[in-house]
C-alpha cells in the first residue's frame, strides 16, 4: 500500500486525498449528524425508540455511512502523510499518531451507534427488562455516541492543527490553506468541553467552512505543486544526511 502511494506524483497524491476527504465528510456528517439526528427525540427514549425500529433501514443505512466514513479518513490522512511529509516528517509522523487515535474514537462511536438498535431488538436477551428500561437503555448508548463523537472532534482539531502547520510551511500549497486549517482546529479542540463548544458552534461551523471546504476543492481541482514539491523534499533529504554525517562525525 505505501509503496504505491509513494509511486503516485504529489498532484496525484493531493487529488485523491481531496477525494476521500469529500468522501469521509458526506460519511460521517450524514450518519452520525443528519440521519441520527432526525430519528433522535431529545430527552424521549421512548420516542427516540419507536423512531429506531420504524425506521430501520434508515438507522442501518446510518450506521454503514458511519464505518465507512472511519475508512475513508485514514486514506485521506495516509495520503495527506505522504504529501507533507518532506515539510516536516516529526510532525507530519505526530499527525498520524494523532488520527489514528481519532479514527479508533470514530470506530467506538460506530459502536455506539449501532448498539441502540441491538438492544431494542435484543428479544429473550433482554427479556428481564421492561420495555421502559430497554428503551432508556438504548438512549444510553446514543448518549455514549454522542460523547465519543466529541472526543473524536477533539482529536479530529489536534489533527487540523498540526495538517495546517505543515500546509503553512510547505512551498507546494497555498499557505491561507494551512492557516485556515489550523484555526478550525482550535475550533474543534473545544470540544474537550462540550458546553462551551455548543455555545460557539455557530463560529465553529463558519470556521469550519471557511477552512475544510476551500482545502477539499483546492486539492481536489488543483493537486499540489509537484514542481516545488520535489524542491523541498529534496532541501529536507540533504539536511537529514547532512543531520546524520554531523552526528556521526560526533560519536
Amino acid at each position: 500500500m505505501m509503496e504505491w502511494l509513494t509511486r503516485l506524483t504529489p498532484r496525484a497524491r493531493a487529488r485523491m486525498a481531496g477525494v476521500f476527504e469529500a468522501l469521509e465528510g458526506a460519511g460521517s456528517s450524514n450518519g452520525q449528524v443528519f440521519i441520527l439526528g432526525s430519528l433522535v427525540v431529545t430527552g424521549d427514549a421512548a420516542a427516540t425508540a419507536h423512531n429506531i425500529l420504524a425506521n430501520e433501514a434508515l438507522f442501518r443505512l446510518g450506521f454503514l455511512l458511519s464505518v465507512a466514513g472511519v475508512a475513508f479518513h485514514l486514506a485521506w490522512s495516509l495520503l495527506m502523510y505522504q504529501l507533507l511529509k518532506p515539510v516536516n516528517s516529526t510532525i507530519a509522523a505526530l499527525a498520524v499518531f494523532v488520527v489514528l487515535i481519532c479514527c479508533a474514537m470514530q470506530a467506538l462511536t460506530a459502536f455506539f451507534y449501532l448498539a441502540p438498535l441491538l438492544v431494542l431488538q435484543g428479544g429473550h436477551a433482554l427479556s428481564g427488562l421492561t420495555a421502559a428500561q430497554t428503551e432508556s437503555l438504548a438512549f444510553v448508548f446514543l448518549k455514549l455516541n454522542g460523547a465519543a463523537f466529541q472526543l473524536d472532534l477533539v482529536f479530529f482539531g489536534l489533527w487540523c492543527i498540526l495538517t495546517g502547520y505543515l500546509i503553512w510551511r510547505s512551498t507546494f500549497l497555498p499557505r491561507i490553506l494551512g492557516a485556515l486549517l489550523m484555526i478550525d482546529g482550535v475550533g474543534w479542540t473545544l470540544y474537550v468541553w462540550p458546553p462551551l463548544a455548543v455555545y460557539l458552534f455557530p463560529v465553529i461551523a463558519v470556521a469550519s467552512g471557511l477552512a475544510e471546504i476551500p482545502l477539499q476543492l483546492w486539492l481536489i481541482i488543483f493537486g499540489a505543486n509537484s514542481k516545488r514539491w520535489h524542491e523541498q523534499a529534496g532541501t529536507a533529504a540533504r539536511s537529514s544526511a547532512t543531520s546524520t554525517r554531523l552526528h556521526e562525525t560526533a560519536v
